[in-house]
């Protein structure tokens, strides 16, 4: 059984048992996370969301993605160069239950 769930702006297509990557969610390691945004669950389409359906996960972990560099500048002009780096926090969950 597959299903959509919307959680942090984006979409995910999982099943059970599978280990996802997601914005950084409240909650400590083990805890229970239910996500009520479920758009699909196989062919039943929600308009926009399915009603009495939801996801059931754990949380695996927290920890934050490898560094990016940011550079900006202005062209011809040798003052306005910038270096940013910037390493965005995530959720690691595993999908336990899907109700539907």
């Amino acid at each position: 059984m597959k299903a959509v769930i919307k959680t942090g702006g984006k979409q995910y297509v999982v099943s059970e048992g599978d280990v996802i990557y997601v914005e950084k969610l409240p909650g400590k390691e083990k805890d229970k996370v239910t996500f009520d945004e479920v758009l699909m669950i196989d062919s039943k389409i929600g308009n926009p969301i399915l009603a009495n359906a939801s996801v059931e996960g754990v949380i695996v972990k927290h920890g934050k993605q490898k560094k990016i560099r940011i550079f900006t500048y202005k062209s011809k002009d040798r003052s306005n160069r910038k270096t940013q780096g910037h390493r965005q926090p995530y959720t690691k969950v595993e999908i336990t239950k899907i109700n539907g």
